[in-house]
């Protein structure tokens, strides 16, 4: 069943949930609560009653898989058929995990649609968002990605999803018992396989055209795509992608991975066999066990060679083959670790060139001389702070070059690919945290009215909101980013790297911060958690 009936209640926190959602200060309609009549489709398990609004037909908490619970580090199973009519106009559970995200159940195979019509003949782009959170948290529920204003400006199809995460989704039981949990280590994968599938039967019902499904996602959410890129199950599942911030090079391998469910399984105390048992809350708990790979971290959980969902690396010795065709942006953040590492490391922002050493070790993730690093970027940018050149080399080191290695093997292969990078600054705190990690989500959804001062709503930040929501809304509809009022924005290419640069001027550059990419590969990349 879905989420919740709805009621007085259900209906309030609805209407806050679309008003946060995203509808640009100024841009509500008066009449946005008086039409709520239900909307009713028949989909291949069952019907689903959503609600009308402004125009839309919003469905929230859309069953596409059964309760997990039953099937606990296993391959998802499709729903049981039903007859009645079931209420899809609450969100629906995310997957347990640590954190704040509220509403958490193993039964959390849910998605949401935002569409203005319900008419199969219609064969709108679809627009599929997958969430962030390192494999770890999150959900398709956060007011920032609420479909709402995308699919009423741009005429396209929104899909959110949740699934399973952390050792729900990705703990590799495969060597252990492997009679018993074969697909474990990618489970929440085959959740997003299952999501697809449902997808592409029923997507047609509610206006969407099933051979234009592009997927979006954002961090974790870029990497679960790169992922599906490389795996056999979810060919023909899709037609184009944008990752935001969001690499995966290569997967876990199964050894590290094997490691990592010991080390869970430990501080459980509980045999392979028994961990089916467990209280989700004390699965959760485990969680914050020491990585045995890398001590300074906790357990790293992410999809795993386990050669039946992942037969081969996402990209890597190369660019997945069975993906080549695919249309692929791929954008990363001026400034992604000002945030990732600086808000919890507030020492950050006031570094010596002294102290800087023992950080750059600390966090590049990239095993690179921080001498060199150092003298390289006080040659290229003279009079750098110490603190500047910390979040620079970071972002470079760590959360960049990712992006580089797949860009790259894109452009070897042929394969049509654009690349952008995210400049326009937060204004939140006088500009500190600059153009940082999950800023480009509210502007993908034109939802800068529900971030705070995230983004604001000032002019800048709609017009590169327009820009960057407008490009995808192109891929999805055309197989390209290319869009009305932005540059004229060519393919990538090792010999020129051309990368839109979103910002107050938004422009095209040949290999931006080329001196640091040159750094960088001369070391070679490994990704964390492989």
């Amino acid at each position: 069943m879905s989420a919740a009936e709805a009621g007085p209640v259900a209906a309030t926190a609805s209407r806050r949930l679309i008003l946060a959602g995203g509808l640009m200060a100024g841009l509500v309609p008066q009449n946005l609560f008086a039409d709520e009549a239900q909307s009713l489709v028949q989909t291949t398990f069952g019907p689903v009653r959503g609600r009308k609004q402004a125009g839309l037909h919003v469905f929230k908490g859309l069953r596409y898989g059964a309760d997990t619970a039953t099937t606990r580090f296993a391959r998802p199973k499709p729903p049981v058929p039903w007859k009645d009519p079931v209420a899809a106009v609450d969100y629906g559970p995310a997957s347990p995990q640590a954190g704040s995200e509220p509403n958490q159940s193993e039964d959390c195979l849910f998605l949401n649609i935002w569409t203005a019509s319900l008419d199969a003949r219609a064969k709108k782009p679809v627009m599929l968002y997958i969430h962030g959170g390192a494999y770890h948290t999150g959900s398709g529920s956060s007011p920032l990605t609420d479909g709402s204003v995308l699919a009423a400006e741009e005429d396209v199809v929104v899909v959110t999803v949740n699934h399973r995460l952390n050792a729900f989704g990705y703990l590799y039981l495969g060597q252990l018992i492997p009679e018993l949990a074969p697909d474990s280590g990618n489970a929440g994968q085959w959740d997003l396989v299952l999501a697809l599938t449902w997808v592409k039967a029923n997507i047609a019902r509610f206006g969407g055209d099933p051979a234009r499904v592009m997927l979006f996602g954002q961090s974790g959410g870029g990497a679960k795509i790169a992922s599906l890129m490389a795996a056999p199950s979810a060919s023909g599942l899709f037609h184009a992608v944008a990752t935001m911030s969001g690499q995966q090079v290569t997967a876990s391998g199964p050894l590290n991975a094997t490691a990592r469910a010991k080390a869970f399984l430990e501080a459980l105390k509980v045999s392979p066999q028994d961990v089916f048992n467990v209280p989700s809350a004390r699965l959760i708990e485990a969680l914050n066990s020491a990585d045995p790979i890398n001590a300074t971290q906790k357990l790293y959980f992410g999809p795993v060679l386990d050669q039946r969902h992942l037969s081969r690396h996402p990209f890597w010795p190369d660019a997945p083959p069975q993906s080549a065709r695919i249309p692929m942006i791929l954008g990363n953040m001026a400034n992604e670790t000002r945030t990732l590492i600086g808000r919890s490391h507030p020492a950050a922002f006031s570094l010596t060139f002294e102290t800087l050493p023992a950080w750059l070790a600390t966090h590049m993730r990239t095993d690179i001389s921080p001498a060199h690093v150092m003298a390289t970027y006080q040659a290229a940018y003279p009079g750098i702070s110490a603190s500047d050149l910390f979040f620079a080399a970071t972002t470079a080191g760590r959360s960049w070059r990712g992006q580089v290695e797949e860009a790259d093997a894109r452009a070897r292969q042929g394969a049509p690919t654009w690349v952008y990078r995210f400049d326009l600054r937060s204004p939140e705190d006088g500009g500190k945290w600059g153009a940082y990690h999950t800023l480009d989500i509210p502007h993908a959804f034109r939802t800068l009215a529900a971030s705070g001062p995230m983004t604001g709503t000032g002019p800048e930040a709609r017009k590169v909101s327009k820009e960057l929501s407008s490009a995808l809304v192109s891929l999805a509809r055309n197989g390209t980013p290319q869009a009305k009022g932005l540059p004229n924005w060519p393919h990538y290419s090792l010999a020129r790297r051309e990368t839109m640069i979103f910002d107050a001027h938004t422009r095209v550059e040949f290999d931006p911060r080329g001196i640091e990419r040159a750094l960088f590969q001369t070391v070679p990349f490994i990704q964390w958690g492989s």
